[in-house]
């Protein structure tokens, strides 16, 4: 009939359109199932596709369209999953991966005193933090994290696993009064830390902050210097601040001779002595932040500084609950992170942003405290925002660097899926993440690692528990190299 040749001869004219149509070349294109930008907030994309080139996020369009736009040099099908920005971990300890399960059901001041600094004082070396970092980088991209904000010594070794494995890192330039096997005082710590940063400071993946470790280790004098050290460099600051209830009420009573109180002659909460200092400002990152009078809620709003929740490892150690919900409403920066492996004790975000959300809610008496589209804006954009890469990384924006995670929905545990976002908050492991890519380089296919050996790992992982198991003073027991 007239009109089925009609029909014919459009099909032909479209495919004959098509092939006249010059495609552009692109790296890879990713066509998913749903795709979860973060910007524009609480949009769902669905059989939409993702264009990386060169490192960035060249476009994201229908599935359609981008077919008759694009070429793309690998095409990855991800027709189960959900796609997403990649986590950003915005506090951790890298290299204390290796003291997993050392120092447990400890308070604050007992674990790091009689555990955790021994034990450091003891194994503190470049190989002992680089192995303990690989450790956990995997583990890391492993569980969608495509970015993380670390804070410890040796930070040249965390560079080197970073530029090994391709994933993105914020190194702390750390710095404490009281010397330690690493450093002999705050001279050195600032020295070495010029150091680190001279070294790595024009590599893609990496910059810094600068990382005075608390107010209760650091004294003004030092803090002032790093404040001044940061301003020159442009760099955040980085320090755990208000993370017990004794760290405020020793500073603010002047209790003699606590471990816990500022070293500070100032008689007051640790904030109000920071503020005075000039501390509090669009830089600093404040991490924990458990005990907050709604009066230091609105500082932090008027000074924009943000704040990183650390909700497992607080519970852990029983040192308080975060008033997320208050701070957001606020309009505080709140971001998310894991901690480290010997207070949590592992560093999926994953995890990390359900008890985000569940926690919110208990805190806040609300059930609608903290929906699922604010978590995984905390553990994507505000975690990129207080680092200072927003403009970078945190969401699926056209420009931005391809950080990329994909989570796959077809396991029993996982249906039904009425809402894509609320299924990676509440219903979501770490095992659901197939795919990780990271500035457009894949760093996880299919579940397997790309440019780490897991075998490897496991080994030098072996050797150096042997090592940290063994008496002190044994002259006979080598340290892997």
């Amino acid at each position: 009939t007239q009109s089925t040749w009609g029909r014919l001869a459009s099909r032909i004219l479209q495919t004959h359109t098509r092939s006249m149509v010059t495609l552009q070349k692109v790296d890879e294109i990713i066509h998913a199932k749903y795709i979860a930008p973060v910007e524009p907030d609480e949009i769902i994309h669905e059989d939409w596709s993702l264009v990386l080139d060169q490192g960035l996020i060249k476009d994201l369009l229908p599935q359609a369209e981008c077919m008759s736009k694009y070429e793309g040099n690998v095409v990855t099908r991800l027709h189960n999953h959900i796609v997403i920005p990649g986590l950003v971990n915005g506090h951790t300890h890298a290299a204390m991966t290796h003291l997993r399960g050392y120092g447990e059901d400890l308070p604050l001041n007992v674990w790091l005193q009689e555990r955790v600094w021994p034990m450091e004082g003891r194994m503190m070396s470049h190989n002992w933090v680089r192995d303990g970092s690989e450790l956990a980088v995997a583990e890391m991209i492993r569980s969608g994290t495509t970015c993380f904000n670390d804070m410890y010594f040796h930070e040249d070794a965390v560079a080197e696993v970073v530029i090994a494995s391709g994933i993105r890192a914020v190194l702390g330039l750390t710095m404490l009064d009281f010397p330690t096997k690493y450093a002999t005082g705050f001279d050195d710590y600032v020295n070495k830390s010029l150091d680190i940063y001279r070294q790595f400071k024009h590599h893609d993946l990496i910059s810094f902050a600068v990382s005075p470790h608390a107010p209760y280790t650091v004294c003004d004098e030092n803090l002032l210097r790093a404040k001044r050290l940061a301003d020159e460099l442009n760099i955040p600051i980085h320090m755990h601040i208000h993370e017990t209830h004794s760290e405020v009420h020793d500073s603010e009573t002047g209790v003699d001779g606590s471990s816990m109180r500022h070293r500070s002659p100032s008689v007051a909460r640790p904030l109000a002595n920071l503020d005075r200092l000039g501390l509090i400002d669009s830089r600093l990152i404040c991490v924990h932040m458990t005990q907050l009078t709604d009066e230091e809620i609105d500082m932090l709003v008027a000074r924009k500084a943000h704040v990183v929740h650390c909700p497992e490892s607080n519970m852990k150690l029983a040192s308080g609950f975060c008033p997320t919900h208050k701070l957001l409403l606020a309009g505080v920066n709140v971001a998310i992170g894991t901690d480290s492996a010997c207070s949590n004790n592992d560093l999926d975000m994953l995890s990390e942003m359900r008890t985000t959300a569940l926690l919110g809610k208990a805190v806040a008496h609300n059930a609608a405290a903290l929906p699922a589209h604010v978590v995984l804006r905390m553990a994507t954009l505000n975690g990129a925002k207080a680092l200072g890469l927003d403009d970078k990384i945190g969401s699926l924006v056209v420009g931005k660097h391809a950080d990329v995670v994909a989570l796959h929905f077809d396991a029993l545990d996982s249906l039904p899926m009425f809402q894509p976002v609320s299924s990676i908050i509440y219903a979501c492991s770490k095992d659901r993440v197939s795919d990780v890519w990271v500035a457009g380089r894949r760093l996880l296919l299919e579940g397997k690692l790309m440019t780490l050996s897991e075998t490897d790992i496991k080994v030098k992982c072996k050797k150096w528990l042997d090592v940290m198991l063994s008496p002190a003073h044994d002259p006979n027991i080598k340290v892997p190299q």
